[in-house]
């Protein structure tokens, strides 16, 4: 009897030392923003109320993950490699340039007014310019210069180089560029699909348009290591993120970033991207 007491004992104490163990080490989800206006002490309390709901609907241990956020993708590529996550949330981008070096594969996108894909797009003051060949040299301004090669292959479909191409005026905030715009202090500014969507909101003194717009280009959401996560992991993960924004809480969440849903990965999309990203060699 005493034997048995002490073995239930060894077992209770073995048990609480483990679940000890996996809230001191909570498993590490790197996320990266690039160019983003969000401050890393705001992204990462944003990440982790986003994890908490994750955990209580994928019925995990709360706290199983941590995040890790940043806005720069040299330090979200040293993240990558320091941390070996199971599962991260990057940029189309960087997960194309990371692609060829570790076994990646998207999971889940977000879906945002009613479309898993989002187009760029090249503004300038309505008739000022005639042609996109026309702003060789001029100043273009915007938050969207900190994947050069996305931007080349993806983007301009490797027609140009922005950095040599335009002369590029970096901003923290697309509004803050597109005032300068709309004084004329640049010649252009270039917008992802979110900044875009928010035009006719701001009190903008001059007609803007388009001289040039991407082809669809597929939003990306959460990726996973396949050597560092199982199939069933990745399912489990993918079925949590799926039921985030139908959680009463999740919603709030996702309403927040303007995402409607996450859903499953558009293969052909990122197919597409990676040939388009691969022929740019």
């Amino acid at each position: 009897m005493k034997t048995n007491c002490l073995l239930q004992l060894n077992g209770l104490v073995l048990g609480a030392l483990l679940s000890l163990h996996a809230v001191a080490d909570p498993e590490p989800i790197v996320v990266c923003y690039p160019g983003g206006p969000v401050n890393e002490a705001d992204a990462n309390t944003a990440m982790e109320a986003m994890l908490r709901v994750i955990e209580r609907v994928g019925e995990w241990p709360a706290h199983r993950f941590n995040s890790f956020f940043t806005a720069d993708p040299a330090q979200c590529k040293s993240l990558m490699t320091q941390k070996k996550p199971a599962f991260a949330i990057t940029s189309l981008g960087l997960f194309l340039e990371q692609h060829d070096s570790l076994p990646l594969e998207p999971i889940v996108q977000p879906r945002m007014k009613g479309s898993t894909s989002e187009r760029y797009h090249l503004m300038i003051q309505k008739g000022r310019y005639p042609s996109l060949e026309s702003l060789k040299g001029k100043s273009v301004g915007g938050t969207v210069f900190e994947e050069p090669d996305f931007l080349q292959r993806i983007v301009f479909k490797g027609t140009l180089a922005p950095p040599t191409f335009f002369h590029l005026e970096k901003s923290r905030q697309a509004i803050k560029a597109l005032r300068s715009l709309d004084k004329g202090e640049l010649d252009a500014v270039l917008l992802n699909g979110q900044q875009f969507d928010a035009l006719p909101s701001l009190p903008l003194k001059s007609s803007l348009e388009a001289i040039y717009t991407s082809d669809a280009i597929p939003l990306m959401g959460l990726i996973a290591d396949r050597n560092l996560s199982s199939l069933e992991e990745r399912t489990d993960f993918a079925r949590a993120l799926e039921g985030m924004c139908l959680d009463v809480d999740g919603k709030k969440l996702c309403e927040l970033f303007g995402i409607e849903a996450f859903v499953p990965i558009d293969k052909a999309a990122i197919d597409s991207a990676m040939a388009l990203w691969k022929k740019g060699h």
